[in-house]
């Protein structure tokens, strides 16, 4: 009896490590693939911490913040056979970013794109803004939304993480009247989609138009962006003078190397373009509607990234000034056309062109702004 007794504590003593031993993987196994915020020290500036947040799903996309500008300093995606490998052009360590570069995954404001002169008329008031781009004002000035560190708090929701950046631009900072209350939502989704929501409030009558500055390159930057495969949901774009300030003109893409209804490589007609590609679509969706504005194809890699906004214009941008001068990540050197951008915005130089859509923020009334990247694994019909 007693025999028998000690052998049945023995197989259940048996059945309980072998319980543990075959769970805890399991568990552990769990526990590597729900979705992740994590936050860590990047650097400081000026004697202020700037934070690092990586935001990861279950599909393994990452994305990795920056508290300074709000900046994306890295965004990992897979390509056809899974392999994930990061898409975005930027710098190893915060230094680069507080040097001079071309915008590298900023947020950008008060203002995103170009205005006449640093000038505009409201009210029946004058302002003057910095011509920090040759005669003109781009991107918010000398230092704009992306040159300032932002107060962040972590986001968890249904099937997504993220976090929500807040920033005072204060009465005039820049040039720009009214106290501007301005915040920015980054989110991962298990869609592998960077969703961003900006939203800003202002005391004073003020010009808004906030963006995202991300230079992209789907072969990882093994090689330039010219054999990208482009769809751009526009039939018009806004003509610009040779400093790129919109005539007010609102002109035809088809039958001009303009023209990406139909997909073409972004190479295949670039020497048609005087500089490359950087201008402004009159998207064909209607305005404050989130709609399918752009589809990007790399056929090395298999990756497929498509743009979604509320915004009436996309600029589209070919890295044309990028020259060889900047090393970034992984001592790439960032040459001429290795990365493209696709900002959602309202039209440049809205103030000064009142057939364009407005960008008149005045106080009472709510600034909103959602774009989406979404990344996708497959091919679309080959481009021309």
């Amino acid at each position: 009896m007693r025999k028998n007794i000690l052998l049945f504590l023995l197989i259940c003593l048996a059945v309980v490590i072998t319980y543990h031993c075959t769970s805890e993987p399991e568990n552990q196994e769990k526990s590597e693939t729900k979705m992740e915020i994590n936050k860590e020290l990047f650097g400081t500036k000026q004697g202020d911490d700037v934070y690092l947040y990586t935001l990861s799903n279950t599909k393994g996309m990452e994305v990795k913040i920056i508290t300074l500008g709000g900046i994306v300093t890295s965004l990992s995606v897979p390509d056809r056979n899974g392999d994930f490998e990061d898409i975005v052009l930027g710098f190893d360590n915060l230094q680069g970013y507080m040097e001079e570069h071309p915008y590298f995954g900023a947020l950008i404001g008060r203002y995103g794109n170009r205005i006449a002169k640093g000038h505009f008329g409201l009210d029946g008031r004058e302002y003057q803004l910095a011509t920090n781009d040759g005669n003109n004002h781009l991107h918010g000035g000398d230092i704009g939304f992306d040159k300032v560190i932002w107060d962040a708090e972590e986001i968890r929701g249904e099937g997504l993480v993220g976090i929500k950046l807040s920033y005072l631009s204060k009465d005039m900072e820049e040039g720009y009247p009214g106290n501007l209350s301005v915040t920015v939502e980054y989110s991962l989704t298990e869609e592998n989609e960077l969703k961003i929501y900006y939203a800003a409030e202002t005391d004073k009558a003020t010009p808004v138009n906030l963006t995202h500055h991300s230079y992209f390159n789907l072969t990882a930057c093994s090689e330039d962006v010219l054999n990208h495969e482009v769809t751009i949901f526009a039939d018009k774009y806004t003509a610009a003078d040779e400093e790129l300030i919109p005539t007010g003109e609102l002109e035809d893409v088809k039958g001009t190397p303009l023209d990406f209804i139909n997909p073409y490589t972004i190479g295949s007609r670039i020497a048609e373009v005087t500089g490359g590609y950087d201008l402004n679509y009159v998207l064909n969706s209607t305005e404050g509607d989130m709609s399918l504005a752009a589809r990007v194809y790399e056929p090395k890699s298999g990756r497929t990234m498509e743009v979604y906004t509320t915004e009436p214009g996309l600029q589209f941008y070919t890295g044309n000034f990028l020259d060889g001068t900047l090393t970034g990540k992984d001592e790439k050197v960032y040459k001429k056309h290795f990365g493209f951008c696709m900002e959602t915005q309202h039209f440049p130089d809205s103030p000064n062109q009142p057939s364009f859509p407005s960008t008149i923020l005045r106080p009472g009334e709510k600034y909103t702004h959602s774009m989406s990247y979404k990344f996708l694994q497959g091919a679309y019909p080959a481009a021309i």
